[in-house]
């Protein structure tokens, strides 16, 4: 795992700025840095050595020196490529897995990443041609991020990087506060820097004479297969195995992250790690840490475990949100950052459980299809005709179920971890709010028009939800601490089989993730695999109506900078409804609190300890 950036221009102390870009990201890896510039370009590399320690050195260069490579990720089939690119008389100088991407671009060129198995941002520049080929891998595990500004174009694993460019204006994205009021982080491909964009997944970028053009190489498609249950389960236990283990591939010590779910009992119940790492609290209810020490207990492995104190949490947010780079008000993020820096004491690289859920069927909100087929039954004229007076009510139990169950899904779905309405919106800002949630899903809904609503639902959450939030938030967590995170539910073979489920198999009147449970029980020795998932579980919602943290809050909100992004009277009205136990409003108050917090890091300059 590392980090890398670059930028094609004319300037002359291109040595001096890539070495600042690159020093901003050094957490991502601080075990060695290298450099290329020439007079067309500079690229920058920060190394965590996993694999092929000795001779895996970056930036790195064939044999004739024609191309050079710098590169973040794992290529966990690198190992059958190697071997096909020999039978085509690629002669290789290393063992690793950068040097497999140099020959394979060499073979393939722009249709390498198809080929590829992993996870993966990498840069190829072409001295002879100059040009500039990126690519991200297939589902957004490892980040990738292009500006260009004139002459100057530039990426990085980080946005953070820019900001050391000289040519880099850092503006901000004024038009996606709204939206990420809703979402609870950034769900466009712009980012809250304006000019800056993320490379979507499973698209490359090739730059020439300062022009660039972005090809996708991959789709997220779903097609139902006609099998019985028992072939899924023996499918999904074939491919959960073969994922894990390739996911096992490492050179150092591997480790798993353990909570009381399904999901990362499932693999670390595969993986058997010497070592598991656990986060949990004083609150009983909000704590797995001893569910993971019993499935530990009976897997004969370590659990190392701690538990967040509510001063500890609220300290580390500034630092939170400047490794983020973008604002986000997942609060299972301070967790991930804290069983991250627990696991950095012994391991190098950690296993965790993302993208089961909306791989496999997992969220309760895909059981309103079954659950309630007896109200989808009244016709959809009747049902859009309450949803629109109840919309104009007041909330109470109740309330928003007739309005969802009578709206389509085109116009109100965004994702299972909705916050403000766009009518809340419209209070809580102090200027014009003009970017529609329904135009932000737009294309994925039409590139799925013809699906099932389920399918649909789980394309939006593996867009957004699981791109632009889990997956984001898993890296820059684990790589605060030099961690390498790797996700065996999200791999392309693994992908393939949830893929080809039928509705019945993910999600029935009694459970989530239907097949997978059934998979997860042969390996789980213990009752996980019945489990309701918590999600790294947060007393945020008790802390908010402590005196400390209200007042932190408070403070924050009055401050004189707020007045010209939101109405502070509204927010405080709902940070004190909540105090008072008149509404539970824990996050709408968060994602307000978690915005200025970011803001404060990134355009006010707060001095915090980041590193």
């Amino acid at each position: 795992m590392c980090g890398i950036t670059g930028f094609v221009s004319k300037e002359k102390n291109k040595k001096k700025i890539i070495k600042e870009m690159a020093s901003s990201i050094q957490h991502r890896g601080p075990d060695e840095e290298g450099y290329y510039v020439d007079s067309d370009i500079a690229l920058g590399h920060r190394r965590l050595s996993i694999i092929d320690l000795s001779s895996g050195k970056q930036p790195m260069e064939n044999e004739d020196g024609n191309l050079v490579v710098i590169f973040n990720g794992e290529i966990y089939n690198y190992l059958e490529l190697r071997t096909e690119l020999k039978k085509h008389k690629h002669q290789f100088k290393t063992n690793s897995d950068t040097e497999v991407l140099l020959h394979g671009y060499e073979e393939w060129g722009s249709a390498l990443p198809k080929k590829l198995r992993g996870m993966f941002a990498f840069a190829i520049w072409n001295k002879i041609d100059k040009t500039l080929f990126l690519a991200r891998d297939n589902f957004g595990i490892k980040p990738l991020y292009y500006y260009q500004n004139g002459e100057s174009f530039m990426f990085a694993s980080e946005i953070k990087a820019f900001l050391h460019h000289p040519t880099f204006k850092k503006e901000l994205n004024k038009e996606l506060i709204g939206p990420y009021l809703s979402f609870s982080f950034t769900p466009t491909t712009e980012t809250f820097f304006k000019g800056v964009y993320r490379l979507d997944p499973g698209t490359t970028l090739t730059l020439k004479d300062n022009n660039f053009k972005i090809e996708r190489y991959f789709k997220i498609s779903f097609k139902e297969k006609n099998k019985d249950f028992s072939t899924f389960v023996n499918d999904i236990s074939n491919i959960m195995s073969d994922s894990v283990n390739h996911h096992m591939l490492s050179d150092v010590e591997v480790g798993s992250f353990l909570s009381s779910g399904i999901d990362s009992s499932y693999i670390v119940s595969l993986a058997k790690p010497d070592k598991t790492y656990t986060v949990g609290y004083d609150i009983p209810r909000y704590s797995e840490i001893d569910y993971a020490k019993d499935l530990a207990a009976k897997l004969k492995i370590k659990n190392i475990s701690k538990k967040i104190t509510k001063e500890e949490y609220m300290k580390i947010i500034p630092k939170i949100m400047y490794h983020m780079d973008e604002p986000t008000s997942d609060p299972a993020a301070v967790a991930l950052y804290f069983v991250s820096n627990l696991a950095k004491k012994d391991v190098k690289v950690i296993l965790s459980g993302e993208g089961a859920d909306e791989f496999f069927g997992g969220y309760n909100y895909y059981r309103e299809e079954i659950d309630y087929q007896f109200y989808n039954k009244i016709p959809y004229f009747f049902r859009h005709m309450a949803a629109l007076i109840f919309g104009l009510l007041p909330e109470f139990p109740g309330r928003n179920f007739i309005v969802r169950r009578g709206t389509k899904l085109e116009d109100g779905y965004i994702g299972v971890n909705k916050v403000f309405s766009e009518k809340e919106r419209k209070k809580v800002l102090s200027f014009k709010d003009t970017l529609k949630n329904k135009d932000i899903t737009a294309d994925t809904f039409l590139e799925y028009r013809d699906e099932s609503n389920i399918i649909k639902m789980q394309a939006i959450d593996i867009n957004f939800w699981l791109i632009k939030d889990i997956l984001q938030k898993a890296d820059r967590m684990t790589m605060a601490n030099s961690l390498e995170g790797r996700v065996p539910f999200v791999d392309k073979e693994v992908f393939k089989v949830a893929s080809s489920l039928p509705f019945p198999y993910k999600v029935s009147k009694e459970n989530t993730k239907v097949a997978l449970r059934e998979a997860a029980k042969k390996a789980i020795p213990t009752e996980a695999y019945k489990k309701k998932k918590l999600g790294f579980p947060v007393p945020l919602r008790e802390w908010m109506r402590d005196d400390d943290i209200y007042n932190e809050i408070k403070k924050t909100i009055q401050e004189d900078y707020v007045k010209d992004l939101f109405n502070q009277k509204y927010v405080l009205k709902l940070l004190e409804q909540h105090k008072n136990k008149k509404k539970d409003n824990y996050k709408k108050v968060w994602t307000v609190y978690c915005f200025l917090k970011w803001y404060e890091v990134f355009f006010l300059d707060r001095k915090y300890n980041y590193e």
